[in-house]
Parts: C-alpha cells; sequence; structure tokens
C-alpha cells in the first residue's frame, strides 16, 4: 500500500521549524507552543490503537549537528540525548527547556583515542542504580555515569585483547546484562581507519558476572538495538545503504542468540524524499517496533506488518518513549523532537 504525502506543508512547516529552547540559557517553558513538520502515515488500521494519525509531530530544539541516544530519566522527568559533534549530552523538560549534562561528554576516563572522533552517542538510563550507560566515542568503550554523584566508570572497551571500533548503541536486560553494537562509525576514518582492531562488526552482551561474549559476527553495519517486551527476542537495525534492514534474533536461556532473520526492509523506499538509515529503535507494551529509518521512524506490528511511519523528512537517528510512557521522542538531524502515542512503551508499566 502507498500513501500520497502532502509535502509541500512538510517543507513549510520544516522552514520554519524553531525553538527558544535551543538558547543555553534557563527559561521556562509551561506556555511555549512548539512548531510542528512532519505527518503521520498510515499504512493499516491498526496503527490507530498506537497513534492518532492527526498527532502534531512537535519540534522541541533544533540547532545540534547530529543528535542521538534519547533515554528517559524517570526519577528526574527528564529526556537525556547526545549531540555526537559538538560532544555533549544534553538535557530537556517541558519547564526548563534544554540543559547541559555533561560537555565534553566523552572523554573523561583516561586519554582520548587518536583515532576516535569525539562524542557519545547511545545512552540507556538504568533505574535501578540511577545511572546512564554511555557509548563514549573517545574511549572506544561503554561507561556508566553515576547520575548523583557523578562517578563515572569504564564497563568494557575491547574483546580479545583489541579495542572495540566504536561503541554506538547500548541496552540493558532484566538480568543485568549490557547490550551493545560496535560499528566503525565513532572512528575519524570510520571502516577505512588504520586504528581498526577488529576485523568484526559486532553485536556484544556483557553479562553482569563480567563476562564478555561476542553475539553476532555477520552484520554489516549494525547500529540500534532493543529487546522485546518479554526480553524473548532481540531486534539489531543494519545502517548499510547497500542492506538497510531490521533483524530480529530469538534471545536464547543463556542469553545467546538464534535465528536472525529479517524483520523489516527498507531498500525500496531510499530516495531523496526519505533520508536516513535504519538506526535506533523503542518497542511498546503490544510489541510493536518503532525503528527509525528512511524518512522517520517506522512503526511495525509484533507479526512483522508495517502499520505506519512517522514521517519527519529528516535522517532520524533514533527514539525513546518518555513521559509517563505514551510520548515519543526522536532525535532527527539537527533537532529534538516529540509525538504524543495511544500506546506506552515497553518498561513503563
Amino acid at each position: 500500500m502507498t500513501i500520497a504525502l502532502d509535502r509541500r506543508h512538510f517543507l513549510a512547516s520544516a522552514s520554519t521549524a524553531f525553538l527558544l529552547a535551543c538558547n543555553r540559557n534557563e527559561n521556562t517553558m509551561t506556555d511555549t507552543t512548539f512548531e510542528t513538520l512532519g505527518l503521520i502515515e498510515r499504512r493499516s488500521p491498526e496503527l490507530d490503537m498506537l497513534i492518532d494519525k492527526d498527532a502534531p509531530i512537535e519540534v522541541l530544539a533544533d540547532g545540534f549537528k547530529w543528535t542521538e541516544g534519547p533515554t528517559w530519566d524517570a526519577r528526574r522527568g527528564r529526556l537525556i540525548f547526545s549531540d555526537i559533534p559538538n560532544n555533549r549530552v544534553h538535557t530537556w523538560t517541558e519547564a526548563d527547556g534544554l540543559g547541559v549534562l555533561l560537555d565534553p561528554a566523552g572523554e573523561p576516563n583516561g586519554d582520548v583515542d587518536e583515532f576516535a572522533a569525539p562524542g557519545t552517542n547511545g545512552l540507556f538510563y538504568e533505574s535501578g542504580t540511577d545511572s546512564i550507560l554511555i557509548c563514549n566515542q573517545d574511549g572506544r568503550s561503554v561507561d556508566r555515569l553515576a547520575l548523583e554523584s557523578g562517578e563515572r566508570e569504564r564497563l568494557v572497551a575491547g574483546f580479545d585483547g583489541a579495542k572495540f571500533n566504536s561503541p554506538n548503541d547500548v541496552i540493558r536486560s532484566s538480568d543485568g546484562a549490557v547490550w551493545f553494537t560496535d560499528p566503525p562509525y565513532g572512528l575519524k576514518d570510520g571502516e577505512t581507519s588504520s586504528g581498526r582492531e577488529l576485523d568484526v562488526k559486532g553485536v556484544y552482551r556483557l553479562s553482569s558476572d563480567g563476562r564478555l561474549d561476542q553475539l553476532i559476527t555477520d552484520m554489516t553495519f549494525p547500529n540500534g538495538l532493543a529487546l522485546s517486551p518479554d526480553e524473548k527476542h532481540l531486534y539489531v537495525s543494519q545502517s548499510d545503504p547497500n542492506a538497510p534492514v531490521l533483524r530480529r534474533f530469538a534471545v536464547n536461556a543463556d542469553g545467546t542468540l538464534s535465528g536472525g532473520e529479517v524483520w523489516l526492509d527498507t531498500s525500496t523506499e531510499l530516495n531523496d524524499d526519505n533520508p536516513g538509515l535504519p538506526d535506533g529503535m523503542a518497542l511498546d507494551t503490544q510489541g510493536c517496533v518503532w525503528a527509525t529509518g528512511p524518512g522517520g521512524v517506522w512503526i511495525t506490528a509484533p507479526s512483522g506488518e508495517i502499520l505506519g511511519r512517522i514521517y519527519t523528512g529528516k535522517a532520524t537517528a533514533n527514539c525513546a518513549f518518555g513521559d509517563d510512557g505514551s510520548t515519543l521522542y526522536m532525535t532527527a538531524t539537527d533537532t529534538l523532537l516529540r509525538v504524543r502515542t495511544a500506546v506506552t512503551g515497553a518498561f513503563f508499566s
């Protein structure tokens, strides 16, 4: 099924999208009316159970270089996200607008790796420890930052004696294991970097007892990842223009993976009107996958059926549910966006 898009409406909205929250000064946001962009594409009537087709896509802040890694700090009621090239980690709340959590974001744990581009990528809030997991490009590592004390530790920085390429996205399962992807995007010269020590662009699992396993070795550019609500499946995106897909793996009792079938193939959608590749994602309590891809965020049912798309018209890197679980925040190129949903994000219930 194809859907006609009102591109004139989108372009007019996008060209005027601006928000005073980009001002780094503190200000009050409670009475702010936000600019909007894009539209909700409905490809199945089932989408109506997840999101209103007329829901506005609000521009909360802009003026960044490349936003990534959104995660919801439930204790403080705020979003935390990365602006990678500017080497900052930001916060955003309805009341206070934009803030800065880390500046610089990537380098506090020792020397900056000479081959690494600065900044942080994926983030993940751990409610039990009141910490965030950080994909640290500067250190080519996964770190943990305690939000109350500010203490930061490096959890892992290599596999079998070799440095990681550049950890990109990170999540945590209920058993305490940390899962992350390791493409070379955070290296100054990317895939051709002379500093690469691992040929594999892998997906890893760091168990709570410190064991590190390399779980996936056959993906060209693994990027975003997310677990299903029951943690029986792991979804991993591949940001490869020649194979822009989302794969689904079964999680076995011992933490290993099996399967790996293609869940979503976006190759036919790549064109100038649909910038971006499969990247970060989030799941809702119904098991639907909200995955970034060409043109915005793709919404698929647990069966794999495409239900619709949040069309931002921007390369949209990542997304996360926040507030009471019924708001989807999106990091899209130089902007921070949100849209209200009719379903709650997984792990909020």
